[in-house]
């Protein structure tokens, strides 16, 4: 069973469970949206996480429950707690009603905190989230944590690849020549392509030493901010010019977007607290732990994953 499969991440990993002819069952909110799903032959459950009916239906029967359903934007932190935290809880009761075997959860590195430069994360450190959604998210952990099914838990970095709309912003302006960076463009960043981190849920969901652990699923490759932006302008065969945004002016504006987005009643992935991470000088994580435990290994590296990511948004005529 999955969560979120007619998501960016989550219909990624109903590719590779379906390349692998397992069976799948998704729990969707909206059928309409789940057509292509419905193509690769995933059961289709209609139901969003509060339907406490269709969780017990979608879970009945399955050995194995991804949960990658979540929000990233939020009019506040009642409403991130309500769908990362509450929303996971009702995943796993079902699951465990239903006795699964395993649950693995997408969580993310904001459930962790920053790294410090030169020092990614690996899994074991005392956790520090420094935004509201990392909070949620680090809340839905710990109850899958206190939970009665074997549990395994990733926190992707960034994650990018083909139908996804976040990074696409920046090739559209790397694709113009200028793109901004907040700092001096010099935090260390880690990153995984969507296929990788499909086959990293299915090995830790499968492996057996996987269970009770906390892994990053990242290429080991580490890069900085603005390395990433010239990345992505080489992947379209472009120059580009970065423009450092100094963290006075970061806050004001990340300040101005959340201010906008309260008074029309609407959620925003720019909230004020964003600032908290995009002025750390590091959200980098270890895969080694995962690989020992797994046999995983991230197969794209940044130059290979965005050059296809790129060529997937023109074919499909997204740039």
């Amino acid at each position: 069973m999955l969560t979120g499969g007619t998501g960016f991440v989550g219909s990624h990993l109903a590719d590779a469970l379906r390349r692998r002819g397992d069976d799948v069952t998704a729990l969707v909110r909206s059928p309409a949206k789940a057509k292509e799903l419905a193509r690769l032959g995933v059961r289709i459950v209609p139901g969003g996480l509060d339907d406490g009916a269709a969780l017990r239906a979608a879970a009945d029967g399955q050995d194995i429950v991804y949960h990658v359903a979540g929000i990233v934007a939020a009019r506040n932190e009642a409403e991130f707690l309500r769908a990362n935290r509450d929303g996971t809880e009702r995943v796993l009761r079902a699951a465990e009603t239903a006795g699964a075997g395993r649950f693995v959860l997408v969580s993310s590195m904001a459930a962790a905190g920053p790294a410090a430069r030169g020092r990614p994360l690996a899994g074991d450190e005392p956790p520090r989230p420094v935004t509201a959604y990392g909070r949620s998210k680090l809340a839905g952990e710990a109850l899958v944590r206190g939970g009665a099914i074997p549990w395994s838990i990733i926190r992707p970095p960034m994650v990018y690849g083909p139908r996804d709309r976040e990074v696409l912003k920046v090739f559209q302006l790397a694709r113009r020549g200028v793109a901004p960076v907040f700092g001096d463009g010099s935090q260390e960043l880690s990153a995984v392509h969507a296929a990788d981190l499909a086959a990293a849920l299915i090995a830790a969901g499968s492996a057996p030493d996987a269970a009770g652990r906390i892994y990053y699923a990242c290429h080991p490759e580490i890069f900085t901010s603005a390395a990433f932006v010239h990345a992505v302008a080489d992947a379209l065969g472009r120059r580009v010019r970065t423009i450092p945004i100094p963290p006075v002016i970061g806050r004001a504006m990340l300040t101005l977007t959340g201010s906008a987005a309260q008074l029309a009643g609407r959620a925003t992935i720019l909230p004020a607290d964003k600032a908290h991470e995009f002025f750390q000088p590091a959200w980098t994580g270890d895969p080694r732990p995962l690989s020992r435990d797994t046999g995983w290994a991230a197969a794209l590296d940044l130059t290979r994953g965005l050059a296809d990511t790129a060529a997937w948004y023109q074919r499909n005529g997204w740039l």
